[in-house]
């Protein structure tokens, strides 16, 4: 027994004493590890590696019941922008130097800078509320005194010089060119002049060419004055164009009296062509579209009567059956006649027929062509609504139309015509 209880206070001793030993050994491991850290520490202060402490003291907040100012980071350059001259209301409400206004002259300089987007310092930019101006702004002036702005057309513009010859009796009109010449995109034409007499006219023309904003001529309108040009009368020159189908329109005339030539010969002339006078509306019975060729070899006149347009007659709208009846003429007696197919519920008929026609050449310049658009109003009753004419005798397009075709053999010349009630 008392052997036993020995054993048991020797074990304990011992355990308590292992336990006590290993306590002082970790206690003696640290300590020595914390003199090698402060002793690496002492030698180099930079490579020391940073432990809790350090960054507990390193971002250590300190309080404070003191106004802390924020400072200005960025600090702008003076930017200053010419004066504008627009009318946006933007410019409009920026200070002008150059007035005098009520406002202090801090408020002013304040403007002044706001408006010309200068910063410096710390100091607070107010933005400026908008007003209506009723002054006048330097665009405004500026368009005023240097530009001058027109709302009417440039008008064409001719020259041209006359010559009288004395030995042949004959007034020459030289066309030399034109410019500012408006026209649609490959149109032609050509400069016409009309010599007036007595009572008496006497036509020529100039060669045809492509419209382009200049175009040169240098040709000569021949007008015979036996009498001379002392005498009563006047010369029209008038600019023409003219599309594919030779339809004729007026760009532009001048008239000058035969008794200024003496004054105008010899020098050259640049005069402004006046856009012809409207004509009154009066009731068109329509147009017809033609073309004609002839043929010498074969002493053949063709004619295409290719399509009308514009026909107006309160009769067409109970019926519509339109046809083209055609007349050839020796000065006044027919020699031929022949119609086209009748075309049914169309306002706008296409007959694209041709008709052959033998006339000798001697006779092309006293024949002519009657043509005349008729309507199948009933059982053998034609409604005629409208005709025309061409060739020599004839007048306007008619007249054009038939001395172009003598002028360009085997060549199809097509042509609006007007139709005449």
């Amino acid at each position: 027994m008392i052997f036993s209880m020995a054993a048991f206070l020797g074990a304990t001793l011992g355990t308590a004493s292992g336990i006590l030993t290993l306590c002082g050994l970790s206690l003696l491991c640290k300590s020595c590890k914390k003199g090698k850290l402060e002793s690496a520490d002492g030698a180099d202060p930079e490579k020391a590696k940073p432990s809790v402490l350090h960054s507990l003291q390193q971002f250590r907040v300190e309080k404070s019941t003191e106004p802390i100012q924020p400072r200005t980071l960025l600090n702008f350059p003076n930017i200053f922008k010419p004066k504008p001259s627009v009318t946006s209301p933007e410019v409009i409400n920026c200070a002008d130097p150059g007035k005098t206004n009520a406002t202090p002259p801090k408020e002013t300089a304040k403007e002044s800078d706001s408006c010309n987007q200068a910063t410096g310092g710390p100091e607070e930019v107010f933005a400026i509320p908008r007003e209506d101006s009723t002054d006048d702004t330097p665009c405004d002036t500026e368009l005023t005194n240097g530009m001058t702005t027109s709302s009417s057309s440039i008008h064409p513009k001719l020259h041209f010089s006359l010559t009288y010859n004395m030995q042949h009796k004959e007034l020459h009109v030289t066309v030399i060119e034109a410019e500012h010449v408006t026209a649609e995109a490959g149109c032609e034409g050509y400069i016409s002049g009309l010599l007036t007499t007595d009572g008496r006219e006497r036509q020529a023309q100039t060669s045809v060419r492509r419209l382009t904003g200049h175009v040169q001529w240098g040709e000569d309108l021949v007008f015979p004055l036996p009498d001379g040009y002392k005498m009563e009368g006047e010369v029209a020159l008038s600019l023409h164009s003219c599309d594919r189908f030779s339809r004729n329109t007026n760009l532009g005339a001048m008239r000058f009296k035969l008794a200024d030539v003496g004054m105008m010969s010899d020098a050259d002339c640049w005069v402004d062509l006046q856009p012809p006078k409207q004509p009154q509306v009066t009731s068109s019975a329509g147009e017809i579209l033609l073309s004609i060729s002839y043929l010498p070899a074969a002493n053949r006149l063709g004619v295409v009567v290719m399509k009308a347009k514009g026909l107006q007659s309160d009769r067409l709208k109970n019926t519509i059956d339109l046809s083209v009846k055609l007349a050839l003429k020796h000065q006044s007696t027919k020699l031929k006649k022949k119609q086209t197919r009748r075309v049914k519920h169309k306002i706008n008929p296409v007959w694209n027929e041709m008709m052959m026609l033998e006339v000798p050449r001697e006779m092309l310049s006293k024949s002519s062509l009657d043509l005349e658009v008729l309507n199948q109003a009933g059982p053998g009753k034609l409604e005629p609504l409208g005709h025309c004419q061409l060739g020599l005798q004839a007048s306007g397009t008619g007249l054009q139309h038939w001395q172009e075709m003598l002028d360009n053999p085997r060549k199809q010349i097509a042509m609006w015509h007007p139709l005449f009630a």
